[in-house]
């Protein structure tokens, strides 16, 4: 079954209470103590199947709440969030609901935002992809609002990153006024060329597709975790260009 249909066929109540088991009960139009499982094998695959719901919903949850910030929703972040998506047709009235019944909810987006940081390691790269996400959205209409930057902050301090992570996922995510491939690879511009070499491996062990499908990342979202190691790439090939690396 695709994460669109664990989602809002009712079979996901199982897996949450909270602020998501009450959103996605709502939207099911199921009562949670009423949804089965039925997608599921074994306690490993439940919690897999917890780590992908949780992450879908906490990208449409957190945008929604997101567009609140600067007060606007533009046309621009409404396409960036539905290429993100990648939705069926036939599924995207539901989605509709599930991002309008978010937006209406009165409850601050930091209890959706912890809920979700509960289901993954600290720091997780899946967590880094969510909040890449909305830095992509937030982005998408030329600029980031001052008030969705201070959102964009404390999402990345719930999700467990510092600031020079946090600024790093600006980097790679385009986000920065002044762009470098030092950023997007999370180095300074003093950095050696081992440390290059070393930072780029690292980034592109942590962000490897298989990795982020096997710590909760649904399938349907890595085509975005690929336009990251494209960016990655490019940073990388650029930096060997300047220090002429072999």
């Amino acid at each position: 079954m695709s994460i669109w249909g664990k989602i809002i066929g009712g079979t996901a109540g199982f897996a949450f209470g909270g602020p998501i088991g009450a959103l996605i009960g709502t939207a099911a139009g199921h009562a949670i103590d009423r949804m089965t499982i039925d997608s599921v094998d074994s306690p490993i695959d439940e919690e897999k199947s917890k780590q992908k719901i949780a992450f879908t919903i906490g990208v449409i949850v957190l945008s929604a709440k997101m567009a609140k910030a600067d007060g606007v929703v533009t046309r621009n972040e409404i396409s960036a969030f539905k290429s993100m998506f990648r939705v069926p047709d036939h599924e995207a009235k539901n989605v509709a609901r599930v991002w309008d019944l978010a937006r209406k909810d009165s409850s601050g987006f930091e209890i959706y935002a912890r809920q979700i940081a509960k289901l993954f390691n600290p720091s997780s790269p899946v967590l880094e992809g969510l909040l890449g996400n909305l830095i992509c959205i937030a982005k998408a209409d030329g600029e980031i609002h001052r008030n969705e930057k201070e959102y964009l902050e404390r999402i990345a301090e719930i999700f467990g990153f510092d600031e020079q992570k946090f600024q790093n996922l600006l980097g790679v995510h385009g986000a920065l006024e002044e762009d470098s491939p030092f950023n997007v690879l999370g180095i300074g511009s003093s950095a050696t060329d081992v440390e290059i070499k070393t930072a780029y491996r690292e980034l592109t062990l942590k962000n490897h597709p298989d990795k982020l499908i096997a710590e909760g990342m649904p399938e349907e979202f890595i085509l975005q975790a690929n336009d990251k190691m494209a960016s990655i790439n490019n940073a990388y090939n650029e930096l060997k260009r300047i220090r002429n690396l072999a």
